[in-house]
């Protein structure tokens, strides 16, 4: 899976760029065949907004976005909703197969 990650608006540091990347590793396991992983973090008027979006097969992208008072919990804000989306997007194609 290709990772992105782009700073909007602000400078992040290489152990952040390092942390949103593993973090999006991870979350690629729990996705269904990922294709690319993107990570936006955009600071306006002192909100840490982390925007993060996986794209799946068929056209499918699962986007979520947080916001917090540094990109760090921001960033960990943003992968529980995206895990959770991607959880529940795995349950429905499952539920969906097991009715045919």
């Amino acid at each position: 899976m290709r990772t992105i990650i782009t700073a909007r608006h602000c400078e992040i540091p290489d152990g952040l760029r390092e942390r949103a990347a593993a973090v999006m590793e991870r979350l690629g396991k729990v996705a269904p065949r990922p294709q690319r992983a993107q990570v936006v973090f955009d600071a306006e008027h002192n909100r840490k907004i982390v925007e993060a979006q996986v794209s799946l097969p068929r056209g499918q992208v699962c986007v979520v976005s947080a916001e917090a008072a540094d990109f760090r919990s921001a960033l960990d804000r943003a992968a529980e909703k995206l895990r959770r989306q991607l959880r529940k997007s795995a349950s429905r194609r499952q539920d969906r197969k097991a009715v045919r």
